[in-house]
């Protein structure tokens, strides 16, 4: 059972946010009016007016000029803050650009572009994720006049799938400290997630005969899928194998030609007898490895079948499918 749970306020303060940023538009530009611009006194600004009544009592009760005087201009401060304060985000565009696919687990960036088109610089502006409990989750920046300024706010997705951009809120107290002014802005964009790749993963399952070809399936000892040969001078770094050149004390290079011969299939089926989230995770990992070597490979999912290829547009699209399978 968690806090909310236990504390009834808590418990109404969640239902209440929740309920109130459901009525918020879903977009990825926003443009900040008095409509969605909120205030309210801080801390340091209950305290001074707190000073402020006690010093107009003593004024009245002593009949002090200066003591009527102080308070006033302090009074003046107040409201003059309070104004500047609201000014500094009203009027502000805010944009989110599109964020890239992360791995489960890892800081997923969001780049948000201020656009102040006043001829005066807005100072302590700070964004940052609106249900984050992380103390130092706050980006603050100045936008100057006329001009633009961009801010890269990070949120971490411990699950795959395609999730939405949580809400962000944006906030200054300039210049006085004694107000905050803020807003709540719920992005429309998506980000996919990847399943985190497995840390240690077995090798590559061996190659598959290509239609018309050999008629056996290929294997060594090693489990891995490609032949070896002696490095060739001018042979591409992501050929060599690392692996077998630290223990053999030479260089050593895949057998392209030989691999042409053979299919490498990561196949759902064949990444063990592990739950759905780890039999992901493990080809996941395949993926990445078979990327980096420079392989061309296919994946079979339930359901799903991508043909053998390579590069980066490959890649994406097969952690594309583990996401969303």
């Amino acid at each position: 059972m968690n806090a909310a749970a236990l504390n009834p306020f808590a418990f109404v303060r969640h239902r209440f946010q929740r309920w109130w940023q459901s009525r918020l538009p879903l977009s990825d530009t926003t443009s900040l009016t008095q409509r969605n611009v909120y205030i309210l006194p801080t801390r340091p600004g209950f305290m001074l007016g707190f000073t402020m009544l006690l010093l107009l009592v003593a004024s009245i009760n002593y009949q002090l000029n200066l003591g009527y005087l102080l308070t006033f201009l302090l009074a003046g401060s107040a409201v003059a803050g309070m104004h500047v304060c609201h000014a500094t985000l009203r009027g502000l565009t805010m944009n989110l650009q599109a964020p890239e696919a992360q791995f489960a687990g890892a800081a997923a960036t969001l780049t948000v572009t201020l656009t102040n088109e006043r001829r005066a610089t807005r100072y302590g502006i700070g964004l940052a994720i609106l249900d984050s409990t992380n103390k130092d989750r706050w980006v603050w920046t100045d936008v100057p006049p006329q001009a633009m300024a961009t801010v890269h706010v990070a949120f971490k997705a411990d699950k795959r799938g395609l999730h939405r951009v949580p809400p962000l809120t944006a906030e200054t107290r300039f210049p006085l400290g004694t107000f905050r002014v803020w807003t709540v802005w719920r992005p429309a964009a998506q980000v996919l997630v990847y399943p985190t790749p497995e840390a240690f993963p077995p090798p590559l399952p061996p190659g598959e005969p290509r239609a018309g070809g050999a008629t056996a399936t290929r294997t060594n000892t090693t489990g891995e899928f490609d032949g070896v040969r002696a490095y060739r001078r001018g042979d591409p770094l992501k050929l060599v194998i690392w692996k077998k050149a630290a223990k053999a004390d030479e260089l050593v290079s895949r057998d392209t030609q030989q691999a042409q011969r053979y299919e490498l299939w990561l196949d759902h089926a064949q990444a063990g007898h592990l739950d759905i989230e780890h039999k992901l995770s493990r080809l996941a990992a395949w993926v990445v490895q078979a990327d980096r070597l420079g392989l061309d490979y296919g994946v079979r999912l339930p359901g799903q079948e991508i043909k053998p290829a390579g590069g980066e547009a490959h890649k994406r699209r097969c952690l594309e499918a583990l996401a969303l399978c």
